[in-house]
């Protein structure tokens, strides 16, 4: 299987959540069910039925991280000398050609699991990375939208 690319910061992120889940949710929620049990029948027992819902969703996610942390290869973007070309991990400040007030927007590209469009986080396998990646600092893309194309210009790449 190949490996999937993810930032240090993405790959901490993903590391502190299934320490909280290990250390504080689990123990927590196996807790609630001893509290439930000792409350009686089981079957109306309606705490008891919520917190096993919530020990199955907490060990389910416990397994989706595990086999997503063995699978990552975690990229340090500040070790990278891209010179100048758009890559993993690259910061990417465009010039909207298409807007005329000449508004500027600042790109992340990252893994998917990390990917977040409000904070300027874009997944590499998405169609504006796609159409990043590889280009340098001065280039024009094209791109094609649901709204309709769009054109961007490179201003700046950078490694942080």
């Amino acid at each position: 299987m190949n490996k999937v690319p993810m930032t240090v910061r993405g790959h901490e992120l993903l590391q502190e959540e299934l320490k909280r889940l290990k250390g504080v949710d689990r123990p927590s929620v196996i807790q609630a069910i001893a509290e439930a049990r000792a409350h009686g029948d089981l079957k109306e027992n309606a705490e008891y039925h919520a917190a096993k819902e919530q020990q199955g969703f907490i060990e389910g996610r416990i397994k989706e991280l595990e086999a997503k942390l063995s699978n990552l290869q975690v990229i340090d973007v500040t070790a990278i000398d891209g010179k100048g070309k758009i890559v993993f991990g690259a910061t990417v400040d465009l010039l909207d050609l298409d807007d005329e007030s000449g508004k500027e927007i600042v790109y992340r590209i990252v893994g998917e699991d990390e990917s977040d469009l409000k904070q300027g986080l874009i997944s590499y396998t998405s169609p504006m990375a796609r159409a990043l990646i590889g280009k340098y600092e001065g280039d024009e893309i094209r791109l094609s939208a649901p709204g309709g194309d769009k054109q961007y210009e490179v201003i700046r790449v950078r490694y942080i």
